[in-house]
């Protein structure tokens, strides 16, 4: 009986694209469990942002329709946690392309799409630490969610589908700035997309120019997206998107992986070597 030739000659282009993209992956976390304070100073803004908002300037905030503010607050310190670490994610490739640790890996047969991927998986499981510690915090603090098992798994899920799709913008954003003090800059940019939306204050709160543009702000849809599955106090408005919130919080992250996946591997593959 003949057997399957499984030289490295004669495997799957596929495989290999697999094998490299755990490669990169095994490197981020590696780098991240050696690193363990990286993790820590991701989330020491969230948590210092719940304590502030929630505590010091929550019995001044209210709900549209009513509710517990602290409650209406806490998916969207999730959401406003999956926002910001795209900044992290182009630090990172930033700082990898400049040290030429990028050049390195171009140098390689190794699959531009693998790298690219590899970068974004990382980024992903990290992610999912982050959100277990900071569900684990509001937990303790008194946040308890009420949408059900179904209704948890759901907003978890749109969460991190979220966080897959800013993962690509931040890395073509590390592939296109000179260097890591530039990236860090783009906190600049992420500060404003988190504040005008839904994240700490209803839209229907705010001037009605303001109000409209929170409302249509991706990262608004997948807050009040979250909350009505999480089952805690919604405060949406009457627009069409604040009514059809957990529908765009599919439509808008995927708009941006199907825009920006494509750019970031484009732009690793234009790199000069």
């Amino acid at each position: 009986m003949s057997t399957v030739d499984l030289t490295p000659e004669r495997r799957s282009r596929a495989y290999w694209v697999l094998a490299d993209c755990w490669n990169i992956v095994r490197r981020g976390l590696t780098h991240y469990q050696r690193q363990p304070v990286n993790i820590a100073w991701q989330l020491g803004f969230p948590i210092l942002s719940v304590l502030l908002y929630g505590y010091v300037f929550g019995s001044a905030m209210s709900v549209p329709g009513g509710g517990d503010y602290r409650s209406f607050l806490m998916p969207g310190m999730f959401v406003m946690t999956m926002a910001f670490s795209f900044v992290n994610t182009a630090t990172i490739v930033v700082y990898d392309a400049t040290k030429g640790v990028i050049d390195r890996f171009r140098s390689m047969p190794m699959s531009a799409s693998a790298v690219v991927s590899g970068r974004g998986v990382t980024d992903l499981l990290v992610a999912c630490a982050e959100l277990s510690i900071l569900m684990g915090t509001a937990v303790i603090i008194g946040w308890r969610p009420e949408g059900g098992i179904l209704g948890v798994a759901t907003a978890v899920a749109l969460l991190l589908w979220l966080r897959f799709a800013l993962i690509w913008i931040g890395v073509w954003l590390g592939l296109m700035v000179p260097n890591p003090e530039a990236a860090g800059g783009l906190f600049a940019v992420a500060f404003p997309l988190t504040m005008i939306s839904s994240i700490f204050v209803a839209p229907q709160l705010m001037p009605s120019w303001l109000g409209a543009i929170a409302a249509w702000n991706p990262i608004s849809s997948t807050a009040a997206a979250t909350r009505e599955l999480f089952g805690t106090p919604v405060g949406s408005g009457d627009s069409w998107v604040e009514q059809h919130a957990v529908l765009m919080a599919v439509v808008w992250p995927l708009a941006l992986t199907v825009i920006f996946l494509p750019l970031a591997v484009r732009r690793f593959q234009s790199l000069s070597r």
